[in-house]
């Protein structure tokens, strides 16, 4: 049972540590990519979970079917609580380990430390503490053949300006037309405009790149086809 490596898009980045020279930032995956990947891999009806108090602690166990062997495999892990809700916080992070347990997006224990300096993150500080409003994302990533992370590209949003590189340098990413963005703006709804901006961690279309283009005009296509046999 093996699953595909993590997209960049699929990539989130926490700040872990901040101080007055910069700060050290983490990859992780959300609960919604791990979803993703399992309907992919196994189809919707091919996967469950279930969760299971012990003690004061919430476990999640992810079973998924084996075909060959005709059976449920499964997989449990323990959840941490979140500052803001607590049974949903331990929820989805029970569920995210197993899930690492799985296999989904193990590649992400191979991640450099990645620092970025203060030339390139906007610093503050309040009661005696150091923060940053700063936005990251994942422009690029590769794996060589064990899933070991290779190359990473990481972006800073607003200004959209490259702030971490490992590996061998990449080809930037083709933009679209501002054509091809004002037709977007014109076709696509408040929702899924906004959708867009979230999944592609762009701020407008002028963002996109020709691959999340395509991606999302596909989408857009599927939505139309779906409208059109509900109607008729």
């Amino acid at each position: 049972m093996t699953f595909r490596r993590l997209l960049p898009q699929e990539i989130d980045c926490r700040v872990a540590t901040i101080n007055e020279n910069g700060c050290s930032l983490l990859l992780y995956k959300d609960a919604r990519v791990d979803q993703k990947i399992l309907d992919e891999t196994f189809g919707i009806f091919n996967w469950q979970r279930s969760h299971q108090l012990i003690g004061d602690r919430l476990y999640c166990t992810v079973s998924v079917w084996d075909e060959d062997k005709k059976q449920w495999i499964s997989k449990q892990d323990v959840g941490v609580e979140s500052y803001t809700e607590k049974e949903k916080g331990q929820a989805s992070d029970s569920f995210k380990r197993a899930c690492f347990n799985l296999g989904i997006g193990r590649e992400l224990y191979t991640a450099p430390f990645i620092w970025i300096g203060r030339e390139k993150v906007s610093i503050g500080k309040r009661n005696d503490k150091f923060y940053t409003n700063d936005r990251f994302y994942v422009s690029d990533i590769g794996y060589d053949d064990a899933g070991n992370i290779t190359r990473l590209v990481i972006y800073k949003q607003r200004p959209n300006e490259k702030v971490y590189t490992l590996g061998e340098a990449v080809k930037e990413p083709k933009k679209i037309t501002k054509k091809e963005a004002d037709n977007l703006e014109k076709i696509a709804t408040d929702n899924q405009k906004e959708w867009a901006y979230k999944a592609y961690k762009i701020a407008s279309f002028e963002d996109m790149t020709d691959e999340q283009y395509k991606d999302f005009t596909d989408r857009l296509k599927k939505i139309e086809a779906k409208d059109a046999t509900t109607q008729s």
